[in-house]
């Protein structure tokens, strides 16, 4: 640089967020693109929401009484608005003044105005096709009071709903007064929802002006297929909020967490669509996603119309017709009449029936699933998972498609999807072998996604004994050779993954093991939040007061404060951190909110027994019990609380509770055991010491106790044996050696 000349000075531009782009709307971008505007202006994303207006009147004077899934409204439209008055039994009429709709087609919602700044959609929906109303829960019969009722915290729009529906949405919700002050650019999914918000510099061109030489551009990511698929996503799955901030363009990672097919009651074990889950960890876990097939390949994003038609193949050949396709020259070339085996023009020749069949989510929305997986039936036979072939052929068996599946395909279905899938549903079923099948699985597995599922379907099983994990472990066998060493070894490996879906699932395994949270550390300064979140909440009773990763992790958990949810995960960190009357308070309001979830009565029983209180944690954990009916594990809790609170026929109850829930349950025929010896029947006594040893032989525990009931009835011979039994298993065993002596 030459001196005494002073550089150029540099022109910024300072985006807005799409919250605070008030002038933005959809209209205003009308009057430069108005045939983008005209296509988009009729599709679901523009109609997501909407203020109730003279075109919905027809809707509410269809009928003047509605009822279905045990629910009735009488309709009414008056002074150019809409009554709805909810008929309930035993309870006098109420009324509803519904101001606005949620949805477009196949189906809407009224949203009715409540206290606090609420709104809520009700159960009763209309569809606009078919012109009549209908309860999207089917016959489920919800009731006052439950979490999911429609005037509970579970179907409240601005929680559940307004994130997706609206435009520059920013919920604004006040923990100390739980309420609502909802803010909005507008009502659907404008373009600033998915471009961005607009720099002063593109604003002020005329219409059809080309972009000058230098300008900002529109979208600062519009040739990033990642990032444009990123700006998809947070709609169309199934996740949790860690920001509430994203913006066009941002990572999804560093604002959202995506539901993983883990839970069998929200997937299939091969990765179908079970439970309402959207789209993207369909995508995610497919090989057409990781091979890099993103939204953009398929849908226009302006109609959100699919690019070619679907039903004639037009649209799946695109890729599986020419091995020369530079986007994808990887995509087998396919002749969908030889593969599908089916008549031209036949639903059965069609890509989409076998790769992405069709579920109805909220009774009436048909919805493709997007994992593109291969039909098998011999999964259904195994595992119960749907199948393609029986979808369409509802009058044939199982086995009629298996045969005709083995025919066609052969080994082709004996491969990893199936091998995943297995293994998958050992872990969710805990049966023996799982976590041997599960690491196999995963040496093989290349989709980040499945890893990150299969590393978290395994984390249960980390310090589980070997017998009860299934694996047979030699007598003079390494420690290094347990499942729980090869999880941890395996853990410990995915921490340096590249993609930060398998990173966060190596530190949510690894944050119990306390041996291996050092080498968590490192993560709280990982590029991507979701991990640093995770590293975060594993070291929570690290981190310094006013440190970022504090701040971090308290900025995440005060977005949930609305629900249930995030109540009992504040009063968890709290209770973590040993500030226990805090962490009461909030579960208690997690109960109140929700008194129907056994999880958080059980957590809140934790607590309660931590603070000394052991009758009123044992109330909770019997609760619990009452609510998850096959549940062993909270009877056993409140069992061992009702004991510890000296009451000893309450005690007796949950424990009996427990082993007619799980006849395997040898620690509670133990601790049964011991109340029946304190209580004087011993021969009650001594049966249920035996059934705990005969089910588990490994605990010196259960034949000690059972040598010392056998000494007090008498039996002396019968007890030395116990004793004897107890000092094999541990030789130190110093109250044995006593009682021999």
């Amino acid at each position: 640089m030459l001196t005494g000349c002073k550089p150029r000075p540099v022109k910024t531009t300072v985006r807005q967020t799409v919250a605070e782009a008030l002038d933005q709307t959809s209209a205003s971008c009308e009057r430069c693109h108005k045939e983008i505007h005209a296509a988009w202006s009729r599709t679901d994303h523009a109609l997501a929401n909407h203020k109730i207006d003279a075109r919905d009147r027809a809707a509410f004077t269809v009928a003047k009484l509605i009822a279905d899934g045990g629910s009735r409204f009488e309709l009414a439209w008056q002074d150019d608005k809409p009554l709805m008055t909810e008929l309930r039994k035993d309870l006098p009429p109420n009324r509803h003044e519904p101001d606005l709709i949620l949805g477009h087609k196949p189906l809407w919602q009224p949203l009715i105005p409540a206290k606090g700044g609420r709104w809520q959609p009700a159960d009763l929906a209309f569809d606009p096709a078919k012109k009549e109303w209908f309860n999207v829960f089917g016959q489920e019969n919800r009731q006052h009071g439950e979490w999911g009722h429609w005037t509970g915290r579970g179907m409240n729009w601005n929680s559940m709903c307004a994130h997706c529906h609206m435009t520059g949405y920013d919920k604004k919700y006040d923990p100390a007064t739980d309420t609502f002050a909802s803010k909005w650019v507008e009502h659907g999914i404008g373009c600033i929802q998915c471009h961005g918000a607009m720099p002063n510099e593109h604003k002020s061109l005329p219409p059809d002006a080309k972009r000058p030489a230098g300008a900002p551009p529109t979208e600062l990511f519009r040739t990033d297929r990642t990032k444009m698929m990123h700006t998809c996503a947070p709609c169309h799955a199934r996740n949790e909020l860690l920001t509430g901030k994203f913006q066009p363009g941002d990572s999804y990672h560093d604002h959202y967490r995506i539901t993983l097919p883990v839970e069998p009651n929200v997937y299939y074990p091969d990765g179908q669509q079970r439970d309402e889950d959207f789209n993207w960890t369909s995508v995610l876990i497919s090989r057409m996603g990781h091979a890099g097939v993103t939204c953009f390949d398929c849908h226009d994003p302006h109609t959100t119309k699919t690019i070619l038609p679907a039903t004639d193949n037009n649209l799946c050949m695109r890729c599986h017709s020419n091995p020369s396709n530079p986007a994808f020259p990887k995509a087998p070339v396919i002749d969908p009449l030889a593969h599908s085996r089916h008549k031209p023009d036949s639903t059965g020749n069609q890509c989409v029936t076998c790769h992405m069949p069709t579920t109805n989510y909220m009774v009436r929305a048909p919805r493709h699933d997007h994992g593109w997986l291969k039909p098998d039936p011999l999964l259904t036979k195994e595992l119960g998972i749907p199948n393609a072939c029986n979808r369409c052929h509802t009058d044939q068996t199982t086995e009629w498609a298996i045969d005709f599946a083995n025919q066609w395909y052969g080994s082709k279905l004996d491969s990893h999807q199936r091998a995943r899938a297995r293994a998958m549903a050992a872990a969710q079923a805990r049966q023996p072998g799982a976590v041997s099948a599960v690491l196999a699985v995963l040496k093989m597995e290349d989709v980040p996604a499945w890893r990150a599922t299969l590393l978290e379907v395994i984390a249960p099983f980390l310090d589980i004994p070997p017998e009860s994990s299934g694996r047979a472990v030699p007598a003079r066998a390494s420690a290094n050779d347990s499942p729980s060493a090869q999880i941890l070894a395996t853990a410990r490996e995915s921490l340096s993954a590249k993609d930060p879906l398998e990173r966060s699932a190596a530190v949510r395994l690894l944050a119990s093991h306390a041996p291996s949270q050092d080498l968590l550390r490192p993560l709280l300064r990982d590029p991507v939040r979701l991990v640093r979140l995770d590293a975060a909440w594993a070291l929570s009773t690290t981190l310094a007061a006013g440190s970022p990763e504090r701040a971090e992790l308290d900025a995440y958990m005060s977005l949930s404060l609305d629900q249930p949810s995030g109540r009992l995960r504040l009063g968890q960190d709290l209770a973590n951190r040993n500030r226990l009357p805090e962490a009461q308070r909030e579960m208690e309001t997690a109960v109140e909110w929700d008194p129907f979830s056994p999880g958080i009565r059980d957590a809140l029983g934790f607590v309660l027994n931590a603070r000394g209180y052991s009758l009123q944690a044992a109330a909770q954990f019997y609760r619990a019990a009452q609510l998850q009916p096959a549940d062993a594990q909270s009877a056993y809790r409140a069992a061992l609380s009702f004991a510890e609170a000296g009451r000893l026929p309450d005690a007796e109850v949950a424990f009996r509770l427990a082993v007619e829930r799980d006849p395997r349950f040898d620690r509670a025929w133990y601790n049964l055991g011991l109340l029946l010896a304190q209580t004087n029947r011993l021969p009650d006594a001594i049966t249920a010491l035996k059934k705990a040893e005969s089910l588990n032989a490994t605990s010196a525990d259960y034949p000690y106790a059972l040598a010392t009931v056998l000494l007090r009835s008498g039996d002396r011979d019968a007890a030395l044996a116990a004793a004897r039994r107890t000092l094999a298993l541990d030789p130190n065993h110093a109250q044995a050696r006593e009682l021999l002596r």
